[in-house]
C-alpha cells in the first residue's frame, strides 16, 4: 500500500489537491505516521470555486494551510464510524458537521467514494472544497 500522498497522486483525480498540499508544505506531514482521515476534494471540486480562487490560495500559504488542515481529521475514521458521528474536529481546530441520513455529507459536501485505504490513514473523496468559518 502507499501513504495518503502517494495514494492521492496515483488516483489522478487530485492534481489540484496535491499541488496545494505541496504549496502549503504539508507533504511531509501527510506522509507521516498518522493515522489521518482526509476528506479529499477532487479536481472537479476545486473547479467549482470562483475563478482565480485556487491561484490566490496558492500564493497565500497561511490561508491555504488553514483550508487544507480543515480537510483532515486525526485518526482513521472509516465510513462505518462516520455514520455514528454528528461532528468531527479537524486538524485545523474547527469542527465539520457530519450528516449520514442520506449518504454522507461533510458540511455541504457529499462523500462520493469512501474508505480508500492508505498506509497512514484513509481518504474519503468529496465533491466540494470545505471552507472553515
Amino acid at each position: 500500500m502507499a501513504d495518503i500522498i502517494d495514494t492521492a497522486v496515483g488516483s489522478g483525480d487530485f492534481k489540484t489537491l496535491v499541488t496545494a498540499i505541496k504549496a502549503a508544505d504539508l507533504v511531509k506531514t501527510l506522509k507521516g505516521k498518522g493515522p489521518f482521515t482526509v476528506f479529499a476534494p477532487t479536481d472537479a471540486a476545486f473547479a467549482k470555486l470562483p475563478k482565480g480562487t485556487v491561484d490566490e490560495l496558492l500564493k497565500d500559504t497561511p490561508k491555504l494551510k488553514k483550508i487544507l488542515t480543515y480537510h483532515v481529521v486525526p485518526g482513521q475514521v472509516m465510513a462505518a464510524d462516520v455514520a455514528n458521528l454528528k461532528v468531527a474536529t479537524t486538524v485545523e481546530g474547527s469542527d465539520v458537521k457530519i450528516d449520514a441520513s442520506k449518504g454522507v455529507k461533510i458540511n455541504d459536501s457529499t462523500v462520493t467514494t469512501a474508505d480508500i485505504s492508505a498506509d497512514n490513514g484513509v481518504i474519503h473523496v468529496i465533491d466540494t472544497v470545505l471552507m472553515p468559518a
